[in-house]
């Protein structure tokens, strides 16, 4: 008998857009020395039994346990290999939860305000019960809220979640959590405390800083259950009060008068006569579960510095933007009052600067960054002041009103994003490209607080464009498919019954359909999101089920897409020749688009002539791929050959719609931008016979732009690869390894510890611009784990993967390692000489197909292989 499966793990696989009847479903990896795997076994400690199942299936395989509530077991599996029988993995935990409405029967409950506070000045409030038990219990508690909750049972905190319940389309549904407090819980009388904020739900979100977006009154829900039955649930007999949380907002940020804080109310005994009664809420939201990894407190960095400024402040680096908050300890003695401003750059004085992030947007009233904490000291020996009913993206803290000399032992920042797993890493020779993979990195888990945002200071919100362009790359780096999937479900629930998507989800009334900026929704290279992510991600993880999700939403977008360009022409078109072209049936002229956004230089100077603009060289391309993509994704999900050969007919009449526009006779495109030459290549909309030449031109534009890189928003991820293709593996190299801006090493050279939002983030004179911390222009890690190390899937989930190093820039050594669904995969290459050396670990039940530079192919199966080539 062999050793058992390794690294067993749980996801879970959605039916529906309000994610009812989610399935378990177990992934693992073989036994070292297996090369493949013929068959498994699952069972679980309640009774189910797959017995032996001749497959080689080890990824995503589905455990149907879930058929009523409150199913908690434990499941094991065995597999059978070359290597022969394996013995039983360690179990894992599956828990079924509450599947229904009808298994709640607390109430939603909330707090009789009065006159609501204005937004950024509401406290958060203590909702309280006591509860009775007999004797020592196994306990389970369920809870979610409408705003953010932390839940204390007999004084001690409940879980690790933070920001829970996390950011949902609250107009449809919430998620709830679940905790094992058994160990908490004790005979006699029991006390539940919870605080509960504004968060998402009512704080202010988004661009406009918008509050009240879902609801105007938070509520909590919540139930605790024992084997005997329901120990505790909220109900009218709850008492409320306002707690030492003077004001909590994730963009204003957390205000907390310390002298407030009475641990007596954790007590049986204390007296809550005083406190108001709670007061019984109605919303009409599913309460659901969710597929991704909840956010936490995932690490705690040391400030590289503190500098006292002669005002008397404090300006604490931390040396890594990051989103999260402060821990602050020696909060000096009572009464003192300390005030902590959050941003991401200094000025030239060395003092905190924040305007590059203040909203000044023509439309809309100028307002300022918010990111302020303030705390008001108790004097207590040991206080701690951590506001986590708020967050922040920052790398330096101006710390005012401290009596003392702060040190770096008196403050940590503490990183909080949601819990991904690692899978993938990337080294080299250059330490610059090494720094800019971290920043990519960094730039990642500062916007994966349980949605995918564009930065996590000024907007914070999930825009559908930025995770189209960067999905792909993510998934090298983190396990996202539970976290995009999330996020997808709630894209779906605000999807318009046309199919128009909105420009990110979850969407506030304020942004979306029903506020003044309907008119911006349904861009192309957005809305496309709802067709390329879960595509993605089936190329990173070989789940099926994700696409089959997401089939209805990705065919009501493509179907919307071609109902605008076959419904409609451009003014300027119309203008031009009254009666439409044949091939106008397919080109989409109509509508908004944010168009290449960003290019280097941009600047929208006239914002209405920019809204009217013809993009129908983008909106065209995009409108093939999705249709392509979704022909493709018809015939693995069954979705009948009508419907494939529908989505097939579009593609290609887009295809030939964009030919006819934006080719001329000569076989040239008539945009002659870099990001029009890589979108036409990339997306196989030249006909093949002009590849060439079209990428010749592309090597030229960089050429003429000095080795700079002039795309926008959606193609700068796929220059280098495009070019790399291409037969232009140089110019791919002088654009990354350049160090003027616009490029990726000028951020490293001034210092950028994440990715920003422009090429010019921070000016030569050092003044910052916009947002430090957007991952879009990210993508270029997909390069450096693709081509300079040389590391892709050719088959999903890297079933079969390529390993093709393409050295250059001078680079004398890569390596790349992946965490595939299989297992690791480690790719290394140097060169000593003339000599060319890789070495590649290749996970059981895979294979890789390894090309060297002089052109040598060899295959290898599971094991570790070493290759070299002279030349």
């Amino acid at each position: 008998m062999t050793e058992a499966p390794r690294s067993v793990r749980v996801d879970l696989l959605g039916g529906d857009p309000l994610g009812r009847g989610d399935r378990p479903a177990l992934s693992w990896w073989l036994p070292r020395g297996a090369v493949r795997q013929d068959a498994y076994r699952i069972v679980t400690d309640d009774g189910f039994d797959s017995g032996r199942l001749p497959t080689d299936a080890q990824s995503y395989v589905e455990v149907p346990v879930f058929d009523r509530s409150r199913r908690r077991t434990a499941a094991r599996v065995q597999v059978w290999t070359d290597a022969g029988e394996s013995a039983w993995s360690d179990p894992v935990e599956l828990d079924s939860g509450l599947l229904d409405e009808s298994d709640w029967s607390a109430r939603w409950i909330g707090v009789g305000e009065g006159e609501r506070p204005p937004k950024g000045e509401r406290p958060a409030y203590w909702l309280r019960a006591t509860f009775e038990a007999d004797v020592d219990t196994e306990a389970l508690l369920h809870v979610t809220a409408l705003g953010l909750y932390e839940v204390q049972l007999n004084g001690a905190r409940v879980g690790d979640v933070e920001l829970a319940p996390g950011y949902t389309q609250y107009s449809a549904r919430v998620q709830y959590q679940s905790y094992d407090v058994g160990a908490l819980v004790h005979p006699g009388t029991n006390v539940l405390a919870v605080l509960l904020a504004d968060g998402w739900y009512r704080g202010q979100v988004g661009t406009p800083r918008a509050a009240d977006q879902f609801g105007a009154s938070t509520a909590l829900r919540l139930q605790l259950e024992s084997p005997d039955g329901v120990l505790a649930s909220t109900d009218a007999s709850w008492r409320t009060a306002p707690s030492h949380v003077l004001a909590a907002d994730l963009i204003g940020g957390q205000h907390e008068d310390r002298r407030l804080v009475d641990p007596r109310i954790h007590d049986a005994v204390y007296d809550d006569t005083g406190w108001r009664p709670a007061v019984l809420r109605e919303p009409d939201v599913a309460v659901v579960r969710s597929a991704a990894p909840p956010v936490r407190r995932v690490g705690a960095l040391r400030p590289v510095t503190v500098t006292r400024l002669a005002d008397g402040a404090s300006i604490v680096d931390l040396g890594q933007n990051i989103n999260g908050w402060v821990r602050l300890r020696d909060l000096g003695p009572a009464g003192t009052t300390v005030t902590l401003r959050h941003g991401e750059h200094l000025d030239a004085t060395g003092d905190l600067t924040t305007a590059h992030l203040d909203v000044n947007i023509p439309i809309m009233p100028p307002m300022p960054l918010g990111q302020v904490d303030s705390v008001v000291s108790a004097g207590l020996d040991g206080d701690v002041f951590e506001p986590r009913l708020t967050t922040h993206g920052f790398q330096y803290v101006r710390v005012e009103g401290h009596p003392g000399q702060l040190g770096p032992d008196d403050v940590t920042g503490v990183v909080v994003h949601s819990d991904l797993r690692r899978t993938g890493w990337f080294a080299c020779s250059d330490e610059r490209l090494n720094q800019l993979h971290e920043a990519v990195v960094w730039s990642l888990r500062d916007n994966v607080c349980d949605i995918p945002t564009d930065c996590p200071q000024r907007e914070r919100a999930g825009w559908t464009g930025d995770w189209q362009v960067f999905a792909s790359t993510a998934a090298r780096l983190y396990d996202v498919a539970g976290f995009s999937r999330k996020w997808l479900r709630d894209v779906a629930l605000v999807q318009r019954a046309d199919g128009c998507v909105a420009n990110h989800a979850p969407s506030i009334p304020v942004e979306g359909f029903d506020g003044p900026m309907a008119g911006l929704q349904g861009s192309a290279g957005w809305g496309d999101a709802v067709v390329s992510v879960p595509w993605d991600l089936y190329q990173a993880t070989g789940d099926l089920s994700l696409l089959r999700e997401t089939w209805s939403s990705a065919s009501a977008w493509v179907d919307y897409a071609a109902a605008r360009a076959a419904g409609g022409r451009h003014p300027s078109r119309v203008a031009a020749s009254p009666e439409p072209a044949p091939h106008e049936t397919y080109l989409w002229d109509t509508g908004f688009h944010w168009g290449e956004w960003l290019e280097p230089g941009f600047e929208v100077t006239d914002f209405g002539a920019f809204v009217s603009a013809d993009k129908s060289e983008v909106a065209t391309a995009y409108l093939h791929r999705s249709a392509a993509q979704l022909a493709e994704i018809g015939e693995l999900v069954g979705a009948g050959a009508e419907a494939v050969a529908r989505y097939r007919k579009v593609a290609s009449g887009a295809r030939d719609a964009w030919r006819a526009e934006f080719l001329d006779d000569e076989g040239r495109l008539l945009v002659q931008t870099q990001a029009s030459h890589v979108r036409a290549l990339a997306f196989g909309l030249v006909p093949y016979e002009l590849r060439p030449s079209v990428a010749t031109r592309l090597a030229a534009l960089v050429a003429e732009a000095g080795d700079h890189l002039t795309t926008g928003f959606l193609s700068t991820g796929l220059l280098l690869p495009t070019l790399a293709d291409t037969g232009h593996l140089d110019a791919a190299y002088a654009v990354l390894m350049q160090d003027s801006e616009p490029s990726w090493l000028t951020m490293i050279d001034r210092g950028a510890t994440t990715v920003w939002e422009r090429w010019n983030g921070v000016d030569r004179a050092g003044v910052p611009y916009e947002s430090l911390n957007h991952y879009s222009k990210g993508t270029v890690a997909s390069f450096l784990h693709g081509y300079v190390a040389g590391l892709d899937a050719t088959a999903p989930g890297y079933r079969t993967f390529g390993v093709r190093p393409r050295p250059g820039g001078g680079l004398t050594w890569a390596e790349v390692r992946h965490d595939s669904p299989f297992g690791p995969i480690e790719v290394a290459w140097r060169t000593e000489g003339p000599t060319f050396h890789v070495e590649v670990e290749v996970p059981s039940g895979t294979r890789a197909d390894v090309v060297l530079p002089d052109g040598s192919a060899h295959e290898a199966g599971p094991g570790r292989h070493a290759f070299a080539s002279v030349g």
